[in-house]
């Protein structure tokens, strides 16, 4: 978090550190000295299994201990998955899943396990959708084109390159928006868009996005392209979710749980280049981006972290 983000500032100390095996023994007592009834814990990455798993283990009886399941299985595995992953699952009281595929996963470690499966709630943080033309020359992008958006982190599973070979098979009336850091090298993607015959029409950023920048870059996008190969379930949707921006993606993972099964984006079965363009090309024909922001309003009223909130104390009175 940054001076620039949006996100309300909570009073917060920071005990932890992954790489300290010190901190912790000392972040477990700090945590029992407070008296919790409960602790959430939310767990994406099996590097952070040994500290959570343990503070979650030296809990007292009293306090029930419930994680917030992004993923179970890495998408980028190594080695020592399994038994870091089995270690910190062991240690909890229940667990709330964000997709079927999650749940899956879950169950496979634990098949006894008290969860709830509910989606991921919207990012409400980031400001008010922009007017178009002011986004676009806000970011310096060439005026009247299809602008597609590939927000986030970039990761080999996310599947830039795809979207890359994708956008080349399209024409000049498209423009490709890439905003987000890359997580190692960038080269690859660098090449690709050099060799592009589109690669006038690509804007890049490979900074951090601060909180109060998303709006710009959503509210000068027709669509958000998540050409994953491999995923559970994604928070970039619900930042689309709020500015009411459709998604194209594949169908991997809790993906089509979330955007085919609503109606808020086009699914390609395909993760392939040529899928990606074909699909893209659809999105822009007919009332097909119409509809679709239609089903994005109704998903947002069901999709509150109000609800989320509900629910989760709802299951952690039953535990």
């Amino acid at each position: 978090m940054t001076k620039e983000d949006n996100a309300v500032p909570v009073e917060s100390e920071a005990l932890l550190d992954t790489a300290n095996p010190f901190s912790y023994i000392s972040t477990a007592r700090k945590i029992r000295e407070w008296k919790p009834d409960i602790l959430i814990m939310r767990y994406w990455m099996s590097y952070f299994a040994p500290s959570l798993g343990y503070v979650a283990k030296h809990m007292d009886k009293s306090c029930k201990v419930i994680s917030i399941l992004d993923n179970v299985v890495p998408h980028e595995p190594r080695f020592f998955d399994k038994p870091f992953t089995s270690y910190f699952l062991k240690g909890q009281d229940g667990y709330v899943v964000l997709c079927d595929a999650v749940e899956k996963d879950l169950l496979g470690f634990r098949p006894q396990a008290r969860f709830i499966n509910t989606p991921h709630p919207l990012y409400s943080h980031f400001g008010e959708k922009l007017d178009r033309d002011h986004a676009e020359k806000l970011l310096g992008l060439k005026p009247g084109k299809k602008n597609l958006l590939f927000f986030g982190l970039i990761r080999e599973y996310k599947g830039l390159d795809i979207l890359l070979e994708a956008f080349s098979q399209l024409d000049e009336s498209y423009q490709l928006i890439i905003a987000g850091e890359p997580y190692g090298s960038f080269e690859k993607y660098s090449k690709l868009i050099e060799s592009s015959p589109l690669k006038e029409n690509i804007s890049i950023n490979t900074n951090y996005i601060p909180d109060n920048l998303v709006n710009r870059y959503f509210s000068a996008s027709d669509v958000c392209v998540l050409p994953y190969r491999s995923a559970t379930q994604s928070g970039i949707s619900a930042v689309s979710y709020h500015f009411e921006i459709p998604m194209i993606t594949t169908n991997v993972g809790g993906l089509q749980q979330m955007i085919g099964d609503t109606g808020t984006g086009l699914i390609s079965d395909k993760t392939d280049p040529t899928a990606i363009a074909s699909k893209i090309r659809g999105y822009f024909s007919g009332n097909v981006k119409e509809e679709l922001i239609a089903n994005i309003k109704r998903e947002k009223e069901r999709l509150s972290w109000s609800n989320f909130c509900k629910k989760l104390i709802d299951f952690a009175e039953k535990l």
